[in-house]
């Protein structure tokens, strides 16, 4: 079964964020994953769980499957890559199953 890793961001300094995207971009590929939304803008259509921040940038990547997603989160190859985001922006992550 797929695992999509939803990502909301916001950015506080989008040059420093710019090494991050890419690494990640990179590793994400490496290990199996693909995005497929990055970015782009986006549209409040219900509010209720304080989503209305629309400075806040979006990030899904599939997955072949759960452990393949995390295998990405938790390696130590991304835990140096993420350490690129940690003065530039504030991200909350969640990991869902996938219908296939």
């Amino acid at each position: 079964m797929s695992a999509y890793m939803v990502i909301r961001c916001r950015i506080s300094d989008r040059a420093a964020f710019g090494a991050y995207g890419k690494a990640a971009a990179e590793l994400v590929a490496k290990m199996g994953g693909r995005y497929v939304v990055r970015g782009g803008g986006n549209e409040t259509l219900e509010e209720g769980l304080g989503l209305r921040d629309m400075t806040a940038v979006h990030v899904i990547s599939v997955w072949p499957n759960r452990e393949a997603a995390l295998a990405f989160w938790n390696s130590p190859e991304y835990t140096e890559v993420r350490k690129l985001r940690e003065h530039c922006a504030i991200a909350e992550v969640a990991l869902l199953d996938g219908l296939e």
